[in-house]
């Protein structure tokens, strides 16, 4: 396959994480570890916990600061899509719930999840856009939302550390205008199970390592050759929110000035299908771009799956 292009804008964009700050030093209390040895490995110094909560309910919240900081219509919402390894229940999606919790309960749309582990989001903005472009759909609410902590093993040195709680969102609408966007998600299979979750997240880091620096380069190469972009044409690179030590090879070994490369792991840890739409949203609030700008998206993650995106501000 090849990168899919597609036309659509970005209207709003929100995102929401749980109050409930765990720091490393709160995880030194609980197994053999230390500040020290978590940031230098990982770049993470806090995350975030839920407290009663369940994943659609932080989707949900996220979605309602995309309303209060942008005044978006949701009544124009025909499109849900969640990405999620963590859903609520086996049944029904988290989609559902939040189409029920946003009060569209009765409004007919089409609603789903997505399950694609840290690449979710990617793989939903993909899919959201092919669906916008057919002309059936007006607007698509995409969703990464991610209650990991229900999923951790807080005996577990090697992954207690890294994960975190939290949702953000995105609008998407077709356009007459020049907004052009490109998606390629893909997926390679994990043979050996270096990385998936049953009760508990299992992985072995050193093999997950080693598959995100090889995906990372390759993705990046490929969308940007398929787009005609060089890296300097990019505006910002927003990578999942994994390990810092991951994003730091690969601006070393593509010439891409860290300085490119948006990072808030230290505050948030690994939210999988979260991380990127967090990362977004804090960019859309926080730093002027200019019109145009071209961001990229890319994400790698269990299955093994990974991808990336590109959009225009």
């Amino acid at each position: 396959m090849k990168p899919m292009q597609s036309n659509v804008q970005i209207v709003a964009t929100g995102h929401y994480v749980p109050e409930k700050i765990v720091s490393n030093i709160d995880l030194e209390k609980i197994v053999e570890t230390s500040d020290e040895w978590i940031y230098t490995r990982t770049g993470i110094k806090n995350r975030r916990h839920v407290e009663h909560m369940d994943t659609s309910d932080l989707a949900t919240k996220a979605v309602q600061n995309l309303v209060d900081s942008t005044h978006y219509d949701l009544s124009k919402v025909d499109l849900i899509i969640v990405a999620t390894f963590s859903p609520d229940l086996k049944s029904p999606a988290v989609a559902n719930m939040v189409q029920r919790k946003l009060g569209l309960g009765d409004k007919p749309m089409t609603a789903f999840d997505i399950n694609a582990a840290c690449t979710g989001f990617v793989y939903a903005l993909s899919v959201a856009s092919s669906m916008l472009q057919s002309g059936a759909y007006l607007s698509a609410l995409v969703i990464g939302a991610e209650v990991i902590s229900k999923v951790t093993d807080f005996s577990d040195r090697n992954t207690c550390v890294l994960f975190g709680d939290g949702a953000g969102c995105i609008v998407l609408e077709p356009t007459s205008q020049s907004k052009p966007a490109w998606f390629f998600p893909l997926a390679r299979g994990d043979y050996e199970q270096a990385l998936y979750v049953d009760q508990f997240v299992h992985m072995d880091g050193q093999k997950v390592y080693h598959f995100a620096v090889r995906a990372i380069e390759f993705v990046l190469e490929e969308i940007t050759k398929e787009a005609k972009l060089s890296y300097e044409d990019i505006t910002l690179f927003i990578p999942h929110q994994a390990n810092r030590r991951i994003v730091q090879n690969a601006s070393k070994t593509l010439q891409i000035p860290m300085e490119k490369f948006y990072m808030n792991i230290e505050h948030y840890g690994n939210t999988s299908a979260a991380s990127i739409a967090i990362a977004f949203d804090e960019v859309m609030k926080q730093t002027p771009l200019p019109a145009d700008s071209k961001i990229l998206f890319v994400a790698f993650g269990a299955g093994f799956t990974y991808g990336a995106c590109i959009l225009t501000i």
